[in-house]
């Protein structure tokens, strides 16, 4: 009898994710009982948000340094249920952690279900103090959502010591894994009440807690699980580049960065936005000028200079809620300082 491939691809696939579930697991110390996978971030947090039951005068609390795909999900919600979103505003400009940490307790009402809280904020690249945020929260009886977008291999994460209610997280950015390569972690009080976005076969599964929490979100239908599969590779490959592994890697690209940093405020004449403490390998510098509001179609003429005339991709882009105009750098291994000497040669010949 010949074998049936698709039967032993199952098999395969079975195993293979079942690798990438304890493989990230060990990576963030985190429950594999919990952990499973989605296509990017932004969908872990469609994922918890759909999955509410919230009732009418709900407090839901959104820093405006949010991604604003994620906070529009919010909003959604939010809508949806007759709850209310709370913007919190935050200063860019940040001396210490209680410059984020005292304006969002003090957004805390009775009403308050729930906060969405970063790791790194994607806009302004700070390093929130979210693991005292969790507790602060929680504490008080907010469950806390974790958007770690900019999170693995980024900043250190241990799972099981922060105890957040939800964290998701992107394993194509930092970790370099393919995209469509992410995460969510669901606490064990949550799992049974938070449910995948595409009800598959699963949902009516006869089948134990955890392999039904495996089988929904495992196997939702058609999808190339390709990239998933790729993320045990890329941690132990990444981990094995310098002596001292992931932590170096993070230390190193976090001196790089600071540096970069340190080299363009001088060129622009400005001092660093926020303390050292709060910097990891990314960080935003705000620009000199006026704000004028969104570009238009044509995107913002300094990004699209640097890109045409210097060969040089950094983000140039307005924030609204602050009214500013900012930039953002990265570093990473394949980084040199030299770089960013030239991005503030680029910089002082364009403005």
């Amino acid at each position: 009898m010949e074998a049936d491939p698709v039967r032993f691809f199952e098999r395969d696939a079975v195993e293979m994710m079942a690798g990438a579930v304890d493989s990230l697991s060990e990576f963030l110390n985190a429950d594999q009982d919990g952990m499973t996978f989605c296509h990017n971030a932004t969908g872990g947090i469609n994922t918890v948000l759909r999955s509410l039951v919230l009732n009418s005068g709900d407090e839901i609390i959104v820093p405006d340094h949010a991604y604003q795909a994620c906070w529009n999900a919010i909003e959604f919600v939010a809508r949806r249920w007759k709850a209310k979103v709370v913007v919190v505003e935050l200063p860019f400009r940040c001396e210490n952690e209680d410059d984020i940490i005292e304006p969002l307790l003090a957004a805390i009402t009775p009403r308050t279900v729930l906060a969405m809280i970063d790791t790194v904020s994607s806009p302004t690249a700070i390093r929130m103090p979210f693991e005292r945020l969790v507790d602060e929260f929680q504490s008080r009886g907010v469950d806390v959502l974790i958007d770690a977008a900019h999170g693995p291999g980024l900043v250190p994460l241990d799972l099981t010591a922060l105890d957040a209610a939800w964290i998701s997280g992107n394993c194509h950015k930092w970790l370099c894994a393919p995209k469509g390569s992410a995460f969510l972690h669901i606490r064990e009080d949550k799992r049974e009440s938070t449910k995948p976005l595409t009800i598959s076969h699963g949902y009516t599964a006869d089948l134990s807690p955890v392999e039904k929490f495996r089988y929904e979100y495992d196997w939702q239908g058609t999808s190339d699980p390709s990239g998933i599969f790729c993320i045990p590779k890329a941690i132990e490959t990444l981990g094995s580049m310098i002596s001292g592994g992931f932590e170096a890697v993070m230390e190193r690209n976090d001196s790089l960065a600071r540096n970069g940093r340190d080299i363009l405020c001088e060129t622009l004449e400005t001092e660093p936005p926020i303390a050292d403490s709060m910097l990891t390998a990314m960080a935003t510098i705000d620009l000199p000028g006026t704000y004028d509001g969104p570009p238009d179609f044509r995107g913002d003429a300094l990004h699209n200079s640097l890109i045409d005339d210097w060969g040089i991709q950094v983000p140039v882009f307005p924030w609204p809620h602050h009214e500013m105009r900012y930039f953002r750098i990265s570093a990473y291994l394949y980084n040199s300082l030299e770089q960013y000497e030239y991005l503030a040669h680029a910089l002082r010949d364009s403005l």
